[in-house]
């Protein structure tokens, strides 16, 4: 996030788009609510669903699935067109403007409704109302960035903010709101290939030898792979082994029959985690982890803030700290470097190869931590980002034109499928809390009357949805929260396994999966399967009162 999250109160506009933030980030989601019912703060929502901020915004723009660059498009058409951007700004700070306003002459009004099914009126309000205050930040999560189109997604997004002057300002920016309580921290220590810690270009030869410095070691000059090169890397032989660390692919990664295939195809594969997952059980080796209450370290949340996680119980049998079991296999593999005592010197360690962390030491970060960039010691953090300046020098506008998804609709799929998370549950894990299981035990895909109608369903009935990567059973429930046409349906239950069915077709830059549409075919089960059979007292209270 270019902003911080206690900045969400003191907003006058917020524009949240592909974020369902009551459940899926709910501490943000509740600041958003609050700063809405008591400061009169004005809420835009862009999402296929009526979601609960939804149903609170003064603008709900229920746009069709995998339209956003469209829509993004079409507001700047309107701006540019009403004199609503900062001349001032983006002659100072930002290059590119003269390209984009190129693009985005074409999508007018009339286009944009026709492609997004947005009316044009809806359309005028939002673009006024985004651009009524400099105090007005764009949040959004995995609505935009999983897609065939992600990275035209969020760029449309930073030149929206930056032809309206809405970057390096308090209370605005651009936001996007990571998935778990790391992810931040993963992608600073480098969990990417073309990556060294602090977003260091990891193929710069220069950047290399500067890193063989750091770290007294020689260096790989091969390019790394990501997750679906990997993957595919396994199903072609390519790759032979393969180490899976906090994370399964089996019920995470789209189209899991090919993941499968795989990983059954791999030569060697260890997980290392705290379940046995369902990747696990492909495993010829399992390494026994630490949760986060079990361990001392680190961890970096949305807002770049660094904060101390303190041990606070012993670890079960024979689990171990994640980095004593890396260092463990450094060592039998030769390699020096890897003596560490605690967790306090791996952070050590951190601070000389990430420039932004190079100021923060345990001591300082023992109450509420610190936000990178944070260069020295006496830093305080930095609140938000792109005061003054970009960090490149002037902001870059990179237009993008709107392309559909990747798979549409036709007489033998014809119903979109979307994906998400519920505030019941989060990720796979907490299918192993009997209390969260109990409180919502099974998938409970969202479908629209007028298709239930159709499909002569009722309420918590059974049905399969099938797609041209393979099918699944799920129990189902009848909103308006979808559209007709629209199943939802979330990736938390191995029972109904939705990436069975999602397509992996991938965005050419990230490589992120195109999980947000999928064309379905949906069929009523007359018998309910007996893995999504509930106990007898989850039955009477109507699966939880759903």
């Amino acid at each position: 996030m270019t902003n911080s999250i206690a900045e969400i109160e003191g907003a006058d506009v917020i524009f949240l788009i592909g974020s369902n933030a009551t459940e899926a980030h709910p501490i943000i989601g509740n600041k958003m609510k609050r700063t809405v019912k008591y400061n009169g703060t004005k809420l835009i929502v862009v999402d296929p669903r009526k979601t609960e901020l939804a149903s609170m915004a003064d603008l709900w723009l229920p746009l069709k699935p995998g339209s956003d660059v469209a829509l993004i498009n079409g507001l700047m058409n309107i701006i540019i067109e009403e004199g609503l951007t900062d001349d001032e700004y983006i002659a100072k700070r930002v290059e590119g403007f003269e390209e984009l306003k190129e693009v985005v002459k074409k999508y007018t009004p009339e286009v944009v409704e026709e492609i997004t099914g947005v009316d044009k009126d809806t359309l005028y309000k939002t673009a006024r109302m985004y651009c009524s205050s400099k105090k007005a930040g764009i949040f959004y999560t995995l609505g935009i960035t999983e897609h065939t189109s992600g990275t035209e997604n969020v760029m449309s997004l930073a030149s929206l903010a930056m032809i309206t002057g809405h970057l390096g300002h308090e209370s605005a920016g651009i936001n996007p709101m990571r998935g778990q309580n790391n992810v931040q921290g993963a992608c600073d220590m480098a969990a990417l290939p073309n990556n060294f810690p602090g977003y260091q270009n990891s193929y710069d030869e220069e950047t290399i030898q500067r890193y063989e410095k750091i770290w007294n070691a020689k260096l790989s000059r091969n390019k790394g792979f990501r997750i679906p090169e990997m993957l595919s890397g396994a199903h072609d032989g390519t790759v032979k082994s393969m180490y899976v660390m906090g994370e399964d692919p089996v019920l995470t990664d789209p189209n899991a029959n090919h993941v499968k295939e795989s990983l059954e195809n791999l030569e060697f594969f260890v997980v290392q985690d705290i379940f046995m997952t369902e990747t696990a059980k492909f495993a010829d080796i399992i390494l026994p982890a630490t949760c986060y209450a079990e361990k001392d370290g680190t961890f970096t949340n949305t807002e770049r803030r660094v904060q101390r996680v303190r041990k606070a119980a012993e670890a079960p049998g024979q689990a171990r700290l994640d980095w004593q079991i890396i260092s463990s296999i450094a060592k039998a593999m030769g390699v020096d470097g890897f003596d560490f005592k605690n967790s306090q010197e791996v952070f050590e360690d951190i601070r000389k190869s990430n420039a932004a962390y190079s100021g923060m030491t345990y001591e300082r970060m023992d109450n509420i931590g610190l936000q990178w960039p944070c260069p020295t010691e006496t830093h305080p953090g930095t609140k938000f980002l792109h005061k003054g300046v970009f960090a490149r020098g002037k902001g870059l506008i990179k237009p993008a034109e709107y392309r559909p998804p990747a798979e549409v609709t036709d007489n033998e799929y014809p119903m979109v499928l979307s994906t998400g998370r519920m505030l019941y549950h989060y990720n796979i894990m907490t299918r192993e809390s009997q209390a969260l299981n109990d409180i919502r035990p099974c998938e409970l895909a969202e479908i629209n009357p007028a298709d239930a109608l159709k499909l002569g369903l009722k309420e918590f009935d059974a049905i399969e949805v099938k797609s041209r990567r393979g099918k699944l059973n799920t129990r189902v429930t009848i909103t308006d929260k979808v559209k007709p046409g629209v199943i939802f349906m979330t990736l938390h239950y191995w029972e109904s396994p939705v990436n069975e069915v999602t397509n992996d077709a991938y965005d050419p830059i990230t490589l992120t999966a195109e999980y947000k549409v999928s064309a379905v075919s949906i069929k009523k089960l007359d018998v309910i399967p007996e893995n999504l059979k509930l106990p007898t007292y989850l039955d009477d209270l109507e699966i939880a009162k759903a």
